[in-house]
């Protein structure tokens, strides 16, 4: 057995929990239909890219080549700027579903590089520019065409010309179940030298703010770390190399700036921007405690220069000293590198997510806050009130499409399986317990309609995952097989329940297409009247 496979089998036996971290932190939270409150269901206008880096998300959170927990209670990611952006580079940017001339769309360039199913390695690449990100550019230009013409890239900007950006490179290997080693690499690919503020980024989603008891964890300053203190997960502390400057925030809204009351606390979610940014010393927190925090690296990067920072996520204490957390960091990385080689996944690996959407607590609104508009006990998804997601789950793709889809997922699951038939068959056994599947049997489609109708696939990849699994291991796991061959009996009684037009008991209508871009909506009436058979 390989390294790795001892780690799947670990996990299997529930001996060491090498899954408990993963790249499980989501590429766009806002857009969302979970973020969106709004009477009438206009989730891109809700909470636009402009609020993400001010307001708080109450269901998940976003970040740049970031990882968090399997329950997303700790978050770390990316930050960066080159001094002439507006605003930090915290999350990717992209056309909303309204804003560009094909839909919504990903404006940025990176890349999925490797990763263990166990994610014991993985590695991550982001372009970014010299210059200041064409946000305006990007999105005027693309509002302007129409839907008979290309799409306006970054690229089509001149922004990347001659060369003139950085290669950011993210690494994480892990040294034990809850010991991560970070590696962050910045290749200057012009040929002149350029600046860039390297912000390593932690935070706790916030949980403490919606009415419920969560207690409220915290974060503080040791001689280079940042101490954090769960009341879940206990202790952890992010050491960071060379003593860079610590800052702290609290991960809340910036009222004042978004809606004109009186913030609640004097750091808020946006406080290490402006102090960054626009230089507003106030912004983080003097007494250098919160519940977001960043080590602040200043560096400045020669033509075809690579400089290179170490951090170390863990419980292992140190004992405050920060230097002793780095002792053997480049031989366990290169292990892990090497044993890494052997798999040849890397983008299905990174697509997982951590999903969380209760549609009932959605719907009806948090105990302590504003209720919803009355409208959405009659909009969207109210025929699912039992569906309960907070789960790791494979996605179409974190950015484009952060949500999971029914008939996508059983599709992952068979390329998924070739690396990990364990994880494969959980996704599958997912979508049929009693808090996702309906109870008459029917899959939940995706967030924006769980009650579409999409391709019956469930049964055919259970079967090929079974068939793969197998083939790997020499013996075929029938409890698997019967479990979720009961469960899709239900399924199968909602399908051959749906009638067509004439009652003829053969499938009509759903959501499908041309990678779902049909000529018609197959959901909804025909604009002409009619029907589609």
């Amino acid at each position: 057995m390989t390294q790795e496979e001892i780690r799947l089998a670990e996990s299997r036996d529930r001996k060491k929990h090498w899954k408990r971290w993963g790249p499980y932190l989501g590429e766009r939270a806002w857009g969302t239909v979970r973020e969106d409150y709004s009477p009438y269901g206009n989730a891109w206008e809700f909470f636009p890219h402009e609020h993400a880096r001010s307001r708080v998300f109450r269901w998940n959170e976003d970040g740049l080549a970031g990882i968090c927990d399997r329950r997303q209670l700790i978050c770390f990611s990316v930050a960066l700027w080159n001094e002439h952006d507006p605003i930090l580079k915290e999350r990717l940017f992209g056309l909303t579903g309204n804003e560009g001339n094909h839909g919504e769309d990903v404006k940025e360039y990176y890349f999925y590089l490797d990763s263990t199913p166990t994610h014991s390695y993985m590695k991550y690449l982001y372009k970014y520019p010299h210059a200041a990100y064409p946000y305006s550019q990007l999105i005027e230009e693309n509002r302007r065409r129409g839907k008979n013409q290309p799409e306006f890239e970054l690229l089509d900007t001149g922004v990347f010309s001659e060369n003139r950006y950085f290669d950011v490179v993210v690494e994480y290997a892990k040294g034990d179940v809850e010991d991560i080693l970070v590696k962050i690499s910045a290749t200057n690919r012009g040929t002149q030298a350029a600046r860039l503020r390297l912000l390593p980024t932690i935070w706790f989603r916030n949980t403490w703010s919606w009415g419920t008891e969560d207690p409220r964890p915290g974060m503080r300053q040791l001689p280079g770390t940042i101490e954090l203190d769960h009341p879940t997960l206990g202790k952890r502390w992010l050491y960071c190399q060379d003593s860079p400057q610590l800052l702290f925030t609290e991960n809340e809204t910036n009222k004042k700036k978004l809606f004109g009351v009186e913030n609640s606390f004097p750091c808020v979610k946006d406080g290490i921007n402006d102090y960054i940014v626009n230089g507003v010393k106030d912004a983080v927190a003097a007494e250098l405690t919160g519940t977001k925090a960043a080590a602040h690296y200043e560096l400045e990067i020669g033509a075809g220069q690579t400089i290179t920072i170490r951090l170390r996520l863990t419980d292992i204490d140190f004992s405050g000293v920060a230097a002793a957390a780095f002792d053997g960091f480049d031989r366990l990385f290169a292990i892990r590198q090497r044993e890494a080689d052997e798999f040849g996944f890397a983008g299905m690996l990174w697509s997982k997510q951590f999903y969380h959407y209760v549609v009932k607590q959605w719907s009806e609104g948090d105990p302590g806050n504003p209720p919803p508009p009355a409208e959405r006990l009659n909009g969207r998804n109210k025929d699912w009130p039992h569906l309960y997601n907070a789960d790791v789950v494979s996605m179409p793709d974190k950015w484009e499409y952060p949500w999971y889809a029914a008939w996508d997922l059983a599709f992952h699951c068979i390329p998924l399986a070739l690396v990990d038939c364990d994880f494969a068959k959980e996704q599958l056994v997912l979508l049929l317990r009693e808090w996702y599947m309906h109870p008459n049997g029917q899959l939940p489609a995706y967030e924006w309609a769980f009650s579409d109708v999409n391709p019956p696939v469930h049964a055919w990849a259970a079967w090929r995952v079974y068939k793969i699994d197998k083939k790997k291991n020499g013996k075929g796991d029938r409890e698997f097989l019967e479990r979720i061959f009961h469960k899709l009996l239900l399924n199968f009684t909602w399908w051959v329940n749906r009638k067509d037009a004439d009652g003829m008991n053969i499938f009509q209508g759903g959501f499908l297409g041309l990678d779902n871009i049909g000529v018609f909506d197959r959901s909804a009436p025909l604009p002409t009247g009619g029907y589609i058979e």
